[in-house]
Parts: C-alpha cells; sequence; structure tokens
C-alpha cells in the first residue's frame, strides 16, 4: 500500500507529492521549488527517493529538481518534448529561475508504457494538451492518478500557453475519465478529487 505525502512548493502553489512504498522508496512527483522543504519532509518521514517524476516541463514544477537530484541521486523522468525545451531560457517566468537540467540520462516516460526504473512501478499515461509532453502517473493497485495540470479539481489544464493545444487536452481528459470512478486524483495545484466527482460537476468534462 502506498502513502503519499503533499509539500506546497514556490510561488505558483505547485503540490509536490512524495509517493512512498513500505519499503519507504520514495518517487518524488514535481519538485517545483523550496527544495529545502521537501528534503526535510524527505527526512521526516524517513524515505529514500527513488525517482524523479515529472507530469510536465513547466518551471513551477521542475525548479527544484537539480538540487535535489545533486543530493539524492536517482532516476529522472519527463516526456522528451518537453525536455527539449524544460531547461531553456524559454522556460524562465520571475520570481522562478531557469531550471536546470540534472546531470545524467533523463527518461523518457511518454514512450514508457510503465515506470519500472526505481520505486513504486505506475502506469504512464501520455496526457498532451496543456504541454505537447504531459504525463499522468496511475498507480492502478492503489487507485492513485497524479494528473499535474491535465485535470484539476472543478477544472482543466489552460492551453493558450506555448505548445498548449485544446483538442489535445480534450483527448486526453476523455483518457482520464475512463479510469475507475474511484481514482483518487491528486492534481499539480488545488486539492484532490475523484474521478466520479469530476464526471459529476467538472464544467470542463463532457460526459
Amino acid at each position: 500500500m502506498l502513502t503519499v505525502y503533499t509539500v506546497l512548493v514556490g510561488a505558483y502553489e505547485v503540490n509536490c507529492y512524495l509517493v512512498a512504498d513500505d519499503q519507504a522508496r520514495a518517487l518524488v512527483i514535481d519538485p517545483g521549488a523550496d527544495e529545502a522543504e521537501v528534503a526535510a519532509e524527505l527526512h521526516k518521514q524517513g524515505l529514500t527517493v527513488a525517482g524523479y517524476l515529472l507530469t510536465h516541463g513547466h518551471m513551477d514544477h521542475l525548479c527544484a529538481l537539480n538540487p535535489l537530484h545533486k543530493r539524492f541521486p536517482a532516476p529522472v523522468g519527463l516526456a522528451a518534448d518537453d525536455a527539449g525545451w524544460a531547461f531553456t531560457p524559454l522556460n524562465q517566468l520571475p520570481p522562478y529561475p531557469r531550471p536546470i537540467r540534472p546531470a545524467g540520462e533523463i527518461l523518457d516516460v511518454a514512450a514508457m508504457p510503465v515506470w519500472t526504473a526505481g520505486g513504486p512501478v505506475c502506469r504512464i499515461i501520455p496526457t498532451p494538451g496543456h504541454t505537447p509532453g504531459g504525463v499522468c502517473y496511475y498507480f492502478e493497485q492503489d487507485g492513485l492518478l497524479f494528473s499535474g495540470d491535465t485535470l484539476f479539481a472543478g477544472s482543466v489544464g489552460r492551453t493558450d500557453l506555448p505548445g498548449g493545444n485544446e483538442r489535445q487536452l480534450g483527448l486526453s481528459l476523455r483518457q482520464l475519465v475512463k479510469l475507475p470512478p474511484a481514482t483518487r486524483v491528486f492534481p499539480g495545484h488545488g486539492p484532490a478529487t475523484t474521478i466520479a466527482r469530476e464526471l459529476r460537476s467538472n464544467p470542463f468534462i463532457a460526459t
């Protein structure tokens, strides 16, 4: 059984998630800022970093990746369609600095049906639309979905930023709402929800 710890980070209040198994191995999802706070939570819970998973490449979701990776080396997963621009000046927006690419290989999660590079295993669902390389992480056995900026409680990701595509986002959302209704959804911003709740009340989801 997995345990989820949430650290609210950065000016845009990103949910950085620590997804830990019963061996205290954790996947760090979207370390967007405040690396000291993320490290403190890892220490507090006695967790070992087994991998870093990025739902997409926007700076508010990965600015703490490099310093955390230096401190706790582990495999990194980010879709190639986002990795190409995520560590360039195109992805700098005050108060966030330009994200620094961590040392070593970045695994193209969009080409991996399942994450098996370390820590808990999850299914990877490509969900372009908010960004070209957006993905969601689905831990089927525990009924957990980490949706990044694709699906929020009562809303969906914006598509008016560079690389956004409204049609693609719609197709991505259709994939997510086919998951079991009881699936708990942990978005990149805001409170957790469920697929059932979003099907009932999210005005952006056509049923």
